[in-house]
């Protein structure tokens, strides 16, 4: 876009009336609550499958090289997630989608064609693009159009479409697996994901970028011009280590993500072991996320009732608790126990994290902030894979999940520690 053009977009958003709320935007919420389920639905579409793809047809024998598809993608998401922010705030939220959304469509043909495992890796290496780009993109948007005072219900309702979308996807996935193999039929699901989200972005989305400069607008007085002007140096360095709780919040979604690939990795492959059916195993995969992701519409908006801090800190404790089950369980009833465990916790956790950091950042950095914390949260993906197969390779799956268990916990108590209590930091 020419300056010209730019000049000319800014002067119309300027003429018509911004108003900051759900109910006021209603509408583009709902597009992109819908939108945001199919980027779910595109991460989805690996969930039950790849595990088993890389056992049954590509056989291999170490864990940690099975797992190497999940530091692909969670490597490739953790940069994306961070340069998404910083591209929102220069070139606005939409192009940014829908660069996402075009850099998902050779990822179901990779899957489907890949003669070696390191195509099925390079798949995810752009799917964690993908991701990065439109799962953050979506994120930012939504916290634009609602303002402070809804934040919390904001990102559950995102983040509800979206897991929602992986379980779903992850259900759907593993019944045409059963009924129809491993390739192609579960991608071409996917595939179709790609071209309605890529179809509703170009066509429907509008770009919300003015929405966050009113709400700065709004807020910010004369002293606190200064905070509102850091560079992407000084966010990354605030947000990472320099605030008590914006850091305390990138560790716990770095260790958070450390446990979804934990069991997006390895939990297929341990309940395959223990001689569970393509089909349960499917419902295992389906469960977690689905609880995760309904739980959301409750916890997002609770958080902006009685605050962030607690439910994060009881939601990393429920987590433990559910992956010494997964451990040490041997039945397929303990496994939907400890998966229903898992989602609650992670519901807690999961919108109530992103909110917080919305509540910390200031309007002016905030997409920034959130690319920041969205580094660190899905760059767990790339530890969770490395530690756990390491763990998994040594001493066996049970061992490699309690390990996590152990993490999981202190990580709450990190929380604990350091987090400031208010739900409104951003009032500080």
């Amino acid at each position: 876009m020419t300056s010209g053009s730019s000049s000319a977009a800014e002067s119309k958003g300027s003429d018509r009336k911004i108003a900051l709320g759900l109910r006021q935007n209603l509408a583009q919420f709902v597009l992109l609550v819908a939108v945001n389920a199919l980027v779910g639905g595109t991460l989805g579409q690996e969930r039950t499958v790849l595990p088993l793809l890389a056992d049954q047809v590509f056989h291999l024998d170490l864990y940690t090289s099975a797992l190497t598809y999940i530091l692909a993608f969670g490597l490739a998401k953790a940069a994306a997630n961070y340069f998404a922010g910083t591209l929102s705030d220069r070139y606005g939220r939409k192009p940014v989608l829908v660069a996402g959304w075009l850099i998902a469509i050779p990822v179901p043909l990779l899957l489907i064609l890949g003669p070696t495992w390191w195509w099925i890796v390079a798949a995810n290496g752009i799917l964690g693009v993908n991701q990065g780009l439109t799962w953050s993109s979506t994120v930012i948007m939504k916290m634009d159009l609602v303002g402070p005072d809804r934040r919390g219900l904001a990102m559950g309702l995102n983040e509800a479409a979206g897991y929602l979308g992986v379980a779903a996807t992850a259900l759907a996935t593993g019944y045409i697996a059963a009924n129809y193999g491993l390739r192609p039929g579960p991608f071409l699901l996917g595939a179709a994901y790609i071209a309605l989200g890529l179809g509703l972005s170009v066509l429907k989305v509008q770009e919300t970028h003015q929405y966050a400069k009113t709400e700065a607008a709004n807020q910010l007085s004369a002293q606190e011009s200064a905070v509102a002007t850091l560079s992407s140096r000084e966010v990354f360095i605030l947000t990472s280590f320099r605030d008590k709780s914006l850091s305390s919040l990138s560790q716990a979604g770095m260790v958070n993500n450390l446990n979804d690939g934990l069991a997006w990795g390895l939990f297929p492959v341990l309940f395959a072991a223990e001689g569970l059916s393509i089909e349960r195993i499917g419902i295992l995969a389906a469960l977690y996320p689905a609880v995760w992701g309904a739980g959301q519409l409750i916890t997002g908006a609770l958080s902006d009732r009685i605050g962030r801090k607690v439910l994060i800190v009881g939601g990393m404790i429920v987590q433990s608790g559910a992956l010494m089950m997964i451990a040490y369980g041997h039945t397929f009833t303990v496994w939907i126990a400890a998966a229903i465990l898992l989602g609650a916790g992670t519901a807690m956790v999961y919108p109530t994290l992103l909110a917080a950091i919305g509540d910390a950042a200031r309007p002016e950095w905030r997409a920034r902030s959130v690319g920041v914390y969205r580094l660190w949260r899905d760059g767990g993906f790339a530890v969770g894979a490395l530690l756990s197969g390491l763990l998994a390779d040594a001493y066996g799956i049970p061992v490699a999940v309690a390990v996590v268990s152990v993490v999981t916990a202190a990580s709450g108590l990190v929380v604990a520690m350091r987090m400031r209590g208010t739900d409104r930091m951003a009032s500080r």
